[in-house]
């Protein structure tokens, strides 16, 4: 399994909006695609503005199917939404 950790700096006073879109429109085209298998939604308690998406894929090749191209124009749906992130992977050795 590969986590996909992208953090994004969401002020508090738009999260709720953001949110509200981001489910809509990633969340959504996410569950189509081959590999996924879930996602969660984690706001820090002591950086109430850094949200994190940890999503989890069965494998680096199913994510990688995914086309910059795709992403670009996922990422067009969100509109004015739409923030910049940071990303983190990692591969999981073992679970519990």
């Amino acid at each position: 399994m590969v986590i996909e950790w992208l953090t994004f700096d969401v002020p508090l006073v738009e999260q709720a909006k953001w949110l509200e879109i981001e489910e809509r429109v990633w969340s959504r085209y996410l569950e189509r695609q081959p590999g996924f298998l879930g996602k969660e939604i984690w706001v820090e308690e002591d950086s109430a503005s850094l949200v994190h998406a940890v999503i989890r894929w069965e494998s680096m090749e199913l994510w990688k199917k995914i086309t910059q191209e795709q992403v670009d124009e996922v990422d067009q749906l969100m509109g004015d939404a739409w923030k910049p992130c940071t990303m983190k992977v990692y591969e999981v050795r073992r679970q519990s």
